[in-house]
């Protein structure tokens, strides 16, 4: 099947470079009209390239030998080669030229490396069997190259002698590229490295700590949503986040950890959404301005039940905690499947990975929020730049009550996504909890009980009005202030204050961490 490639200016909104032409899973969406964004598109310039290809803009340019030609499989095989995979372009790519196409090309080479990757990816992808037969005795590949992507343990299909190593199926599948900073990241040890930590600080240190980052934790992923919530409901949330890690990730758990976070239903639908979701903003006629368009409410069951089929293999296969996390949790907030309290969810579904992983100590939760809230600006941007390109392919239309409704079948548009940006981001927070929140948090608690303690050798005073005391000095640049001197603590000497402000001050010595 021949493909209609002609010289384009533009592709889905990018310049493409001068003297060039789109090749690869470009071509295949331009051509075939593929109702799919493509991240990194390729081309192929009419000259000679230095090294074989460069980076133009947004575009990878290949040297003009690398020219595929101008039908569908040349093109899908030069993806395949060359390009990152991408399962959404793949199926809809197979759901739109004629299957003849695949089976003539299959036929004409049975023990091709491609053509048994394509054959593969065909019947995973569209739940159909393509008329040829079983591949003959040849040595099974590899479906991904673990030299370039983070795998699952390799499944042998007899029948294309591939060795299935996706970290999903058909239903859904990230993928995660191994970049640089995933490898070094994956191999720092931070699991070990926290475990150690705890163990060093002592049971009931680890325990006061694991307190105190719990409770910043859950305050910090309310204030990502612009919400200060009592204590007592900030409690509450901690108590659940600490829970769900000693149960399997399932729907029940899923909806569970919703119900905890919904107290009142009287406004909010508790479970998965009955009607459309979209963030962003309204115009001056309060109608939809959508930045992003969650899952139509028909798809949300099946796509959860992927998430967590996929989350069970990517454990059984041993994959990398973080990975796993970022992979479901990222998945799970794409799909979007309630009503409000989504953000939460996702937050608390990478504690439950990260704790039934063994990843986190017992009874410990990372600060991830925390370290979010640190790098807002850095966490939309990871949301955004997988979501914002999907908007196009999304048609809707404002309902009555001010909500969207999708108007088009979408549902593969969440199904298939790359999770490589989104795992260095998570991967990143989560060194930061533990590298420095978790140890400076520990070495607080050290400092401030020598604090205490020298405050009671001095002089005697309930440990409430103590740990006051300290606190009051530590936020006032290390002296007691004016009116704390002739409020609580006007029973004090003033060479006593000063005792009390040289010691703590000692004890706090060049420690810069801050907590309130």
């Amino acid at each position: 099947m021949r493909l209609e490639i002609n010289k384009k200016s533009m592709f889905q909104g990018r310049p493409v470079p001068t003297d060039s032409q789109l090749a690869g899973f470009a071509a295949l969406v331009d051509a075939l009209e593929l109702q799919a964004p493509v991240r990194s598109p390729v081309c192929i310039s009419e000259k000679h390239i230095g090294g074989g290809k460069r980076r133009d803009g947004e575009f990878i340019v290949f040297d003009k030998r690398y020219q595929p030609g101008d039908s569908v499989i040349e093109h899908l095989v030069f993806a395949l080669r060359h390009e990152n995979i991408d399962l959404l372009i793949l199926k809809r790519a197979f759901e739109t030229f004629p299957t003849r196409v695949l089976k003539k090309y299959v036929q004409s080479t049975p023990a091709g490396v491609h053509a048994r990757r394509a054959w593969f990816l065909y019947e995973t992808l569209t739940r159909k069997t393509l008329d040829v037969e079983e591949s003959p005795k040849t040595t099974a590949v590899d479906l991904l190259d673990d030299r370039a992507y983070f795998t699952g343990k390799a499944k042998i299909s007899r029948r294309h002698k591939v060795r299935d190593n996706l970290l999903g199926n058909g239903d859904w599948c990230p993928v995660i590229r191994r970049t640089e900073k995933l490898e070094a990241l994956s191999q720092s040890g931070l699991a070990s490295s926290a475990a150690e930590l705890t163990a060093r600080a002592g049971a009931r240190l680890a325990a006061r700590a694991a307190s105190f980052l719990l409770m910043a934790d859950s305050r910090a992923s309310f204030a990502i949503e612009g919400e200060r919530p009592p204590r007592n409901r900030l409690e509450r949330w901690g108590k659940a986040v600490i829970q769900s890690g000693k149960n399997p990730l399932s729907m029940e758990e899923i909806l569970r950890l919703h119900s905890v976070l919904i107290e009142d239903s009287r406004l909010v639908f508790k479970g998965l959404r009955p009607d459309g979701v979209f963030l962003g903003d309204r115009d001056h006629y309060h109608l939809p301005l959508p930045e992003f368009i969650g899952a139509r409410p028909e798809d949300i069951e099946a796509l959860c039940s992927g998430i967590l089929s996929a989350n069970d293999r990517m454990r059984g296969d041993g994959l990398d905690p973080v990975l796993q996390a970022a992979a479901t949790a990222f998945g799970f907030v794409y799909v979007h499947p309630f009503q409000d309290g989504n953000g939460r969810v996702h937050r608390c579904l990478i504690h439950n990975v990260l704790a039934d992983r063994g990843f986190s100590p017992p009874g410990m939760v990372f600060p991830i929020s925390s370290a979010m809230l640190d790098r807002i600006e850095q966490y939309s941007a990871t949301l955004k730049a997988h979501s914002s390109p999907l908007m196009q392919f999304i048609e809707w239309r404002a309902t009555p009550n001010y909500n969207v409704e999708v108007l088009n079948e979408t549902a593969d548009l969440y199904r298939y996504f790359d999770c490589t940006e989104a795992a260095e981001f998570l991967y990143g927070c989560v060194q930061k909890s533990v590298e420095r929140d978790l140890p400076n948090e520990i070495e607080y608690l050290r400092r401030f009980d020598e604090a205490m303690a020298g405050v009671r050798d001095l002089i005697d005073m309930p440990d409430r009005l103590a740990q006051n005391l300290i606190l009051f000095i530590r936020k006032n640049n290390g002296v007691l202030s004016e009116r704390r001197r002739k409020g609580e603590f006007s029973e004090l000497a003033d060479t006593e204050v000063q005792q009390l402000e040289t010691m703590i001050n000692k004890a706090f010595e060049g420690f810069e961490y801050e907590r309130y």
